[in-house]
């Protein structure tokens, strides 16, 4: 959307289809770039519902993930060094006897 359009629109409305569907107005498919089958993320907000495409959700979370690293002053070395004790307390908690058997650990074991 360009700067000069309002960020919140009204739409007049739109019919819920039988099997559910909701048709969204071509004019805003094509500015969000929203084509047939693009994936919408659907949040419930009281009475409402609020349709976000995944593209954006995804580059929000993308941006916030990136603004906590630089704020923090984490490289992605950094992150990555510290996977094999975060995928051992993800064993543990998903598997606890498996992790309490084998102390815990699974370096060099393939199962």
């Amino acid at each position: 959307m360009s700067n000069s359009q309002p960020q919140v629109e009204y739409v007049a409305h739109t019919r819920i289809g039988e099997k559910g569907q909701l048709t969204i107005p071509k004019q805003y498919r094509d500015e969000l770039g929203l084509d047939t089958g693009a994936p919408v993320a659907v949040l419930r907000i009281g009475e409402g519902l609020m349709l976000i495409p995944e593209q954006n959700r995804f580059r929000i979370l993308c941006d916030s993930i990136a603004s906590v690293l630089a704020r923090r002053q984490l490289s992605p070395a950094d992150l990555l060094e510290t996977l094999p004790e975060a995928r051992q307390r993800v064993f543990a908690r998903r598997y606890p006897e498996l992790a309490t058997r084998e102390g815990g650990s699974r370096r060099g074991k393939r199962h």
